[in-house]
């Protein structure tokens, strides 16, 4: 589904999604995301290590600190699958939003977010 017709000046935005791929900044199909993958609203995406809600530590959204978002959508992945709070209680200490939901409404949201001029990172769990 495509979700973002343009690029916005200095932002990441995610052009694309489907059920095993996230394109951002209108990336071709070749080089689209196959992998879980963090979004940040200015700076480098870069691959995210889990694939499984399961396999998810507290370390995993604690590093998301360095990014200084005021908002991380995490995207579960297919379905909606909720983080316990323990793994998310840096982000929740540091005052930081979190919503958790699927992962094409994680997108949909994070680009929303993004063109309002918000410090939104999107944290996604594709395969």
């Amino acid at each position: 589904m495509k979700l973002q017709p343009d690029r916005l000046d200095g932002v990441n935005a995610i052009f694309s999604t489907a059920t095993d791929a996230v394109s951002v900044n209108n990336q071709t199909a070749l080089e689209q995301w196959r992998s879980s993958v963090i979004v940040p609203w200015r700076g480098a995406v870069r691959a995210w290590p889990r694939s499984r809600v399961e396999d998810l530590q507290r370390e995993d959204f604690d590093a998301l600190l360095a990014l200084e978002p005021e908002l991380v959508i995490f995207g579960s992945g297919r379905t909606l699958r909720f983080v316990h709070p323990s793994i998310t209680r840096g982000l929740i200490e540091a005052r930081i939003g979190i919503e958790c939901m699927d992962t094409a409404a994680a997108c949909r949201t994070y680009n929303v977010l993004v063109s309002e001029g918000r410090r939104a990172v999107a944290a996604l769990l594709i395969g």
